[in-house]
């Protein structure tokens, strides 16, 4: 019987220094016996096509995709999987038979794994989505299958109200601008932007922040429990946090179910970390 290929990994993104995919994934392979390498990879803003062209080339056998290369990720895909169709947004590539690529995106089962585990996760609820990226696009889907009004809050209103009149078909979801984020009550804000990493400041009325609040923020900072915008969040009373290492786990473990036809114990790995 021929052994398994080693195989390589890596994920894309700008940036990327803070990443703990490397690390998730080879608890993944001990955990599974599957040998592989995977690696980070920092990509200049206009050099994502021919960097994961010359990944897939040479040694590639899949990849992670992370801010801001999403989007173009899902227009490299020569196959599209149902999930990546409906978000148009891709976070997991794998090379297929006849050298194709296929896309997919593990975001949003990710997501709701993690939003079941902290329990955030609630029937008819309002939630409020900070940004209107690839982020915050591969979440749309799983969130609206649940039955939640969703409302977009955007810097660049166009941006907000292209998404949910692109989305509006599967639930309900509307934009909001600035002036309109002081009367909404949400029950779950996620933050899906980079704004508080970047020189930009995001500025958000205090008025959203709530006791029975829960905000969720997809990023994370590497030997940290907090972030900025949970820092936010925190000083103005909000007692339900999470940052984004727990879907970090789970989309990277769907990714890994993708590439290797395995499913890795995901409760062994957030114990491990």
């Amino acid at each position: 019987m021929e052994l398994d290929k080693f195989k390589h990994f890596s994920v894309f993104g700008n940036p990327i220094e803070h990443t703990l995919s490397p690390k998730i994934h080879s608890l993944f392979s001990k955990q599974t016996n599957i040998p592989c390498s995977y690696t980070a990879v920092k990509v200049p803003l206009n050099e994502f096509s021919n960097r994961i062209n010359s990944f897939f080339n040479t040694i590639g056998d899949g990849a992670n995709v992370t801010l801001p290369f999403k989007e173009e990720a899902y227009c490299f895909s020569d196959i599209l999987t149902n999930r990546a169709k409906l978000t148009k947004s891709v976070n997991t590539l794998k090379k297929v038979k006849d050298e194709k690529i296929l896309g997919d995106n593990t975001d949003g089962i990710g997501f709701l794994y993690d939003l079941n585990r902290l329990g955030f996760l609630k029937k008819n609820n309002k939630i409020l989505l900070i940004g209107a990226g690839g982020a915050a696009r591969g979440l749309l889907p799983s969130i609206l299958s649940k039955n939640n009004e969703v409302f977009i809050y955007n810097r660049t209103y166009e941006r907000a109200k292209k998404l949910a009149e692109e989305f509006r078909y599967l639930g309900k979801i509307q934009e909001v601008g600035y002036k309109d984020l002081s009367a909404i009550k949400a029950g779950l804000i996620i933050h899906a932007t980079s704004y508080f990493f970047s020189k930009e400041k995001l500025i958000l009325p205090s008025s959203l922040i709530h006791q029975n609040v829960s905000c969720y923020d997809l990023s994370y900072v590497k030997n940290s429990q907090t972030t900025p915008f949970l820092n936010w969040c925190k000083k103005l009373g909000a007692m339900n946090l999470a940052n984004g290492i727990g879907m970090l786990i789970s989309q990277a473990a769907y990714s890994f179910l993708l590439w290797n036809n395995i499913l890795p114990d995901i409760e062994k790995i957030f114990a491990e970390l």
